[in-house]
């Protein structure tokens, strides 16, 4: 499984720079401090993955601070942006099916049916916006990390994408020798280098394709759909604007 990182600044002066961002993630991971709890800013962030209906996985971190205590933390959880955060580290017990069962209809009839949930179910729940699983862990200290990479790869979707070439601009800015650099996420069909490229006003040629990771990238000849790319030769397109 393969997994692009988009890491925006949760402060709230950067709140316009991460609003562009929600529109391109298939998942939107909420990092919330244990220490902290559910903020205002925490709020703003919520509702605006809800009005772009992005399924949420919660991580809290900090948990290394010993007076911070897991049930209190997931009562705020609920109060405070839902019923549907479910702790998953309790994942295939009794207590854990029967949690899930009380926010999804579908889930509570198969659970009275069977005892228990499948993954293909809790995944579509998840997707669905109902459930939002939460993990605990310390960054700092690679604690609950782990788990919370496989809780990922194992109740996430790799959504289906059309044949025909789409793409959404997240970003624009410059590199260290002033090249225009446009960021997108392909959501259909293939990017190929010299492909022109339209957004039905302007058009204009990709020079070049960059997969990032931090400030290095490798270039390549063409990206497929779902990927997170770079391309120079576009000095047209703006933030937010879609293509084909």
């Amino acid at each position: 499984t393969q997994i692009t990182l988009l890491d925006t600044p949760g402060h709230v002066d950067f709140s316009t720079e991460m609003e562009r961002t929600l529109r391109v993630l298939d998942y939107g991971i909420l990092v919330i401090s244990g220490s902290d709890g559910v903020q205002a800013h925490t709020k703003t962030l919520w509702r605006l993955l809800s009005i772009y209906r992005i399924p949420v996985f919660i991580f809290v971190n900090k948990m290394d601070q010993t007076e911070i205590i897991k049930e209190k933390l997931l009562e705020e959880l609920k109060a405070q942006l839902g019923d549907g955060c479910i702790n998953f580290e309790q994942d295939n017990t009794a207590g854990f099916y029967d949690q899930l069962a009380m926010c999804d209809e579908h889930m509570m009839e198969a659970f009275l049916d069977t005892g228990h949930l499948t993954v293909p179910q809790i995944r579509k729940s998840i997707r669905e916006r109902r459930v939002f699983p939460c993990f605990f862990g310390s960054a700092l200290k690679l604690e609950g990390i782990e788990a919370f990479l496989k809780g990922m790869v194992l109740y996430a979707d790799n959504p289906d994408y059309p044949q025909q070439f789409g793409a959404r601009i997240f970003k624009v800015s410059r590199d260290e020798q002033g090249n225009r650099l446009t960021h997108m996420k392909i959501t259909g069909g293939k990017l190929k280098v010299k492909d022109s490229v339209s957004n039905g006003v302007w058009e204009e040629k990709v020079h070049q394709i960059r997969l990032y990771s931090g400030r290095k990238f490798e270039v390549v000849n063409e990206a497929e759909a779902g990927s997170i790319c770079t391309v120079t030769g576009l000095n047209t397109a703006k933030p937010g604007e879609g293509l084909g």
